[in-house]
């Protein structure tokens, strides 16, 4: 009976396991806890993931990883395309050179001449130094256009410089009528314009050709009438005693030396002037005039200044 049993192996269960191969039920079995593990692994992982929060809800952190809202983020922190595109008015105004702005300037005002008037109101006014500024530039291009090798007085060198010479003598003329009343009633700012323009004109060359000094005659007439002009005035005004004390007369006198007599009327407006001071009483020294002025005062009322050689002369 136990023969029997022993020789069939399917009576016996418990042996069924041993007829499997080993290879079959190591790998079953490894693959089964290998898968285990893993399970169990990752469940602890996860909640690890969701604990680390302790604020962190599930809509919350279902919100921050939602697809729609990531690619949300995404557009907005993209910049646009590159284009090209014309500078704003600011910004082309900062690269533009004074003389582009005035080109500029100037074109807008004679395609829209209903606009020049209103840039004359608003633009500020003119200082002396600017204005001179502007007319030491005509002055430099007028020197340096003056050919090499030659006589600066000649007509040849006239020829060559007259464009340039032009320039200066309008220029005078346009900027004179800014610095002078009603325009300017300030007439120690008008003196030390029409001081520093008479100036300029002396350093004008006496050319060869008589008919080549008509420019600068006609520059020194201007500026004499314009002397004559603020001497009137400021006479109107504290008796003239600007013009008095601020040696205005002795100046004028040089200029008028130095322009060969062109300044007369300029000279007859200015002993007008000195005339209502002069009330046959000399006046003294120690009241702030030197005696040198007051002789050429005396001369400039008396019209013999210029006869008796003052200044060396």
């Amino acid at each position: 009976m136990n023969s029997v049993i022993h020789s069939d192996p399917l009576s016996a269960p418990h042996l069924l396991v041993n007829r499997l191969s080993p290879s079959r039920s190591d790998t079953g079995t490894s693959q089964s806890m290998s898968g285990r593990k893993r399970k169990a692994s990752e469940e602890p992982a996860e909640h690890d993931r969701m604990s680390t929060s302790p604020s962190a809800s599930p809509s919350v952190s279902n919100r921050l990883l939602s697809p729609s809202t990531s690619g949300r983020s995404v557009k907005r922190s993209r910049t646009g395309s590159a284009v090209g595109r014309p500078l704003s008015l600011p910004r082309l105004l900062q690269t533009l050179s004074a003389e582009d702005m005035r080109q500029l300037l100037q074109n807008v005002c004679d395609e829209h001449p209903e606009i020049q008037q209103e840039i004359v109101v608003k633009a500020p006014r003119p200082s002396i130094e600017s204005t001179l500024s502007v007319l030491s530039k005509y002055e430099n291009e007028f020197q340096r256009a003056f050919p090499l090798g030659n006589r600066p007085t000649s007509d040849y060198a006239y020829n060559r410089v007259r464009h340039h010479l032009l320039h200066i003598i309008d220029a005078l003329r346009d900027f004179t009528p800014h610095f002078l009343p009603p325009h300017e009633m300030q007439a120690t700012l008008s003196l030390n314009y029409l001081d520093a323009a008479t100036t300029m004109i002396h350093r004008l060359p006496d050319w060869d050709t008589f008919q080549h000094q008509r420019h600068k005659n006609d520059a020194y007439d201007e500026v004499s009438k314009a002397w004559a002009l603020v001497i009137r005035e400021a006479a109107k005004r504290a008796g003239g005693f600007h013009l008095q004390f601020g040696g205005w007369d002795q100046k004028l006198m040089e200029h008028n030396q130095k322009s060969g007599g062109k300044m007369e009327e300029a000279i007859n407006e200015m002993r007008a002037a000195l005339g209502f001071m002069q009330t046959g009483q000399a006046v003294s020294p120690t009241a702030g005039v030197s005696e040198e002025r007051l002789n050429i005062r005396q001369q400039l009322f008396s019209g013999a200044y210029g006869q008796q050689g003052v200044y060396g002369v």
